[in-house]
């Protein structure tokens, strides 16, 4: 094999070689929320390229989806026409599988890039290096199915995104920024303090570029999100995202103990052949408690009866979607009909146009209450559920969006709290939309 020099033809940009240095030294986990046109993608696959010869495994780069994965990566150029895949030499290439995105390299790495969209064909590999692109995009759960095998082969990840609300990709950084073991940087574009520099001095990104893109009509949340970094901005796109900050201001976003003497509700978003998703709330005057989430795939009904008997919560009746009642063809038994067998009484939400249930969750967000812990992973695809981009439209400075739902990840969090809200409760009290945002909560018992 010839000699190779890896970085190959590639120098990290002097904003970027604190965390590349970080990595060349041994460090196993970071996070780079850097704005958008920051290099991104060019930075990780040079990372899992020069990594690869240090310790030859599988490295992976993850993006959201599959196809992103190679839209983006796979089929990417760089601004001066350079391919992405070129970070490694020709030379040093034994195979391309251009079907698996994957490459074979003669020093015994294996460089692959895949899509977090199906999180399951996760499980059963052990790469020892792995890049999020766009984590904040991303379905957590291929971090936690990812994570205990990096922390068995002593492997290293790195997490590069920009903002998107207050969601996974947000609290990932504020933990890795209190954490010692932990690499984590902000980058922001524009002229401040903590923006990107060229080698001159002057901004990569400056004040003028994006003045420019205001002015030809980006929105102003997508210019702080993408920008500057602001958390603070909800996805672009989101149905939800603007309530969640406002309830969070006002502190219903806490601790939120679960009462005994209350029964506690739950709606169920049933997968077939995909995520199962439950809310667990009670409901005392006005206020709706979210106490509990969970969320698995690849379970059969049984798993899901044994988690709630597991649980200490007195249940009322659970709340499905209206298809539930449905016989399957193979069995001759409905739903509903097989969780009776297993002690759980299932009643349905009526039938409803989807943009008529989002409208109904908008009206009752203003009275819920969501346990911060307990909800983490629910809250994240409130956070993230959103709006169909439409692809055929775009003036290179602004997304267009169609008026349905992303069918994501987000997905089934989001249908399972849609249940919820679309479920009258025998306990249920109904007020208009005004009163919802006028109401003054009553203290927790």
């Amino acid at each position: 094999m010839p000699n190779i020099c890896l970085p190959y033809n590639y120098t990290p940009r002097n904003y970027q070689l604190p965390t590349w240095q970080f990595f060349m030294n041994g460090g196993k986990r970071g996070v780079g929320v850097w704005h958008r046109r920051a290099g991104k993608d060019l930075f990780g696959i040079n990372l899992c390229a020069t990594k690869s010869v240090v310790r030859p495994g599988l490295y992976w780069h993850v993006l959201p989806t599959y196809k992103q994965g190679r839209q983006i990566v796979w089929e990417g150029y760089t601004r001066d026409g350079r391919r992405f895949l070129d970070a490694f030499p020709k030379d040093g290439i034994e195979s391309i599988n251009n079907t698996e995105m994957r490459i074979k390299l003669k020093w015994g790495s294996t460089y692959q890039v895949i899509g977090s969209d199906d999180p399951d064909r996760l499980v059963g590999t052990n790469p020892i290096g792995v890049v999020f692109s766009e984590y904040s995009l991303q379905d957590p759960r291929a971090w936690n199915l990812i994570r205990p095998i990096l922390a068995e082969n002593g492997g290293w990840a790195f997490f590069n995104y920009t903002a998107r609300g207050k969601n996974h990709g947000y609290h990932l950084a504020m933990m890795a920024k209190d954490n010692p073991k932990w690499w984590c940087e902000i980058l922001k574009a524009g002229s401040g303090p903590d923006a990107t520099k060229k080698e001159d001095g002057s901004p990569v990104i400056s004040d003028e570029i994006i003045e420019d893109d205001r002015l030809s009509g980006m929105d102003e949340a997508t210019i702080q999100s993408e920008y500057y970094c602001s958390f603070d901005a909800p996805i672009v796109g989101s149905y939800y995202g603007e309530q969640l900050l406002l309830i969070e201001k006002r502190g219903q976003i806490t601790n939120v103990p679960w009462e005994p003497r209350l029964p506690v509700y739950t709606a169920w978003d049933l997968g077939m052949g995909d995520a199962t998703a439950i809310w667990f709330w009670q409901e005392y005057g006005f206020e709706r408690r979210y106490i509990d989430y969970y969320e698995n795939s690849g379970e059969g009904l049984a798993h899901y009866a044994k988690l709630l008997k597991e649980k200490p919560y007195h249940y009322a009746p659970a709340w499905g979607p209206h298809d539930a009642k449905v016989r399957e063809l193979g069995t001759g038994v409905s739903r509903i009909e097989t969780l009776a067998k297993m002690g759980i009484k299932m009643q349905t939400v009526p039938m409803h146009l989807v943009e008529d249930g989002i409208e109904r969750v908008r009206n009752i967000l203003p009275q819920c209450w969501f346990d911060k812990t307990n909800c983490a992973d629910g809250l994240s695809a409130l956070r993230s559920y959103r709006k169909e981009k439409d692809e055929n439209r775009s003036d290179g400075v602004r997304d267009f969006y169609r008026n349905t739902p992303l069918h994501d990840w987000t997905s089934h969090g989001a249908d399972s709290f849609r249940y919820s809200a679309m479920a009258r409760s025998k306990t249920s009290k109904t007020k208009s939309t005004l009163q919802s945002h006028q109401y003054e909560s009553q203290s927790l018992i």
